[in-house]
């Protein structure tokens, strides 16, 4: 009797583990059809998209009023941002596509900015023209390889899932039918150049000329590593590894590890020229907090001082995860320099400089000559909707929608419980941009 009992249990077990089995094998594979169909689904809105970018190019190239050229060029301008967006969907991380994701970026970076300017005073030139057909005739070559890859995902029933294997087999060739038929949509690409859209576009990549601005001497590896030390305190056992990178580039740098004695690691760039801190990063994560936000205010401001940020105000602070995210920018003679930003974190349980970004600065920061503004700031609140009220204003220097930087009157106000910052040209009384600031967030006990 005791016999046939165990064997019974014996059976319900294996049958539970079974059925167990199987359904963990269910959900498994709901989740791969999932993720499967939803690589399908961005991979042909891709397609679709790059379909549309043509025939919308093609169609403002048919075009001559103002009237009907701005929303052309604004439509060209969203579907670049949805075709971005498909590419980000798909798992190509790991493949080198960035000629192409380059080519949809400058592409809705340069019909935005012809769409938002003046074209009855500033018609479209026949450089700017020729511009567009480049840009014709280039969409119409990446849609053909596309619409080929699609052809044949059709055609084999090729899944993404096998792409996304591909990609991570680090050690194993690429040949997969999917990754060769992107690569050749990259290798299509790369007869494009930044230059195919003349002089009048200025594209944010053109900012890394600015770099061409540090001065100094071009510092060893040996000086990097001092440099590191002067800013990390360091104790002098860390295990530090150097490489150089940026080699041939608009700015040069070294890039440089440190793993401390407990084991937790620095990441650090320091430019070759002037030796100046381009990022820092330190892996700690604060589980307590020992200090206020305004005595981490404090800390920031000494480490900027000490290390020759010495004309840069407050902009922004808040407290995310017992770490203080704080933003500065450059003030020239009592003008905000918005460009010239340094972004910061301090950690809240030791007070240590968690975080550091100054490539904004250093992309920007340069002697400037900051025309008076041509009307008062008493003209420049009218152009203010009344329903604000203001609380602060300023005269700031900010980057508008083509990229330009211009002189503004910028204000602080409120209407109800929320918070706009308002910038208004300060030559000409238009309103360049309006901001909702992000109010405390709410926190919830669960």
């Amino acid at each position: 009797m005791l016999r046939l009992i165990i064997i019974a249990v014996l059976a319900i077990a294996v049958a539970g583990t079974g059925y167990w089995g199987y359904q963990e094998h269910q959900d498994k594979n709901a989740v791969l059809i999932n993720a499967e169909n939803n690589y399908q689904r961005a991979f042909h809105d891709l397609v679709y998209h790059v379909d549309l970018l043509h025939d919308k190019i093609g169609t403002t190239l048919a075009m001559s009023s103002r009237q009907q050229l701005s929303p052309s060029f604004a439509e060209v301008w969203r579907i670049t941002s949805e075709a971005q967006n498909d590419v980000g969907q798909l798992p190509l991380s790991l493949l080198p596509f960035n000629r192409t994701e380059e080519f949809l970026t400058n592409t809705g970076e340069y019909t935005y900015q012809v769409a938002v300017r003046d074209l009855d005073k500033n018609p479209l030139s026949d450089e700017e023209y020729n511009t567009l057909q480049t840009l014709y005739q280039k969409s119409d070559e990446i849609r053909h390889e596309l619409r080929k890859v699609q052809n044949m995902v059709m055609n084999n029933n090729l899944r993404w899932m096998d792409v996304e294997l591909a990609l991570s087999a680090k050690d194993q060739p690429q040949d997969n039918t999917i990754i060769n038929g992107f690569k050749t949509v990259e290798k299509n690409v790369e007869g494009y150049d930044e230059s195919d859209f003349g002089p009048t576009f200025t594209s944010m990549n053109q900012d890394e000329n600015r770099f061409s601005q540090l001065t100094g001497k071009t510092i060893t590896k040996d000086e990097a590593r001092k440099i590191a030390d002067r800013y990390l305190e360091l104790e002098g056992n860390e295990e530090i590894t150097i490489t150089e990178n940026g080699e041939g580039s608009e700015l040069e740098f070294y890039s440089l590890k440190i793993v401390d004695k407990n084991q937790q690691d620095t990441y650090m760039d320091i430019s070759k020229i002037g030796g100046i801190p381009i990022y820092l990063v330190q892996n700690k994560e604060s589980k307590k907090k020992n200090i206020n936000l305004n005595e981490a205010t404090e800390k920031a401001r000494n480490f900027l001082k000490q290390n020759n940020f010495d004309t840069l105000d407050l902009y922004e602070s808040v407290e995310y995860n017992k770490i203080g995210i704080f933003n500065f920018v450059s003030n020239t003679d009592g003008v905000r320099i918005y460009p010239d930003s340094i972004k910061m974190k301090v950690s809240l349980e030791t007070g240590e400089i968690v975080g550091f970004s100054a490539k904004d600065y250093l992309m920007s920061n340069h002697l400037r000559e900051i025309p008076e503004p041509s009307i008062t700031l008493e003209e420049a609140k009218q152009q203010i909707n009344e329903k604000v009220m203001i609380m602060e204003d300023y005269l700031a220097v900010i980057h508008n929608d083509i990229g330009e930087e211009v002189l503004c009157y910028e204000f602080l106000g409120t209407i109800d419980n929320d918070t706009y910052q308002i910038f208004i040209n300060a030559n000409d009384g238009r309103e360049e941009k309006v901001e909702k600031l992000k109010n405390p967030e709410v926190l919830y006990d669960l």
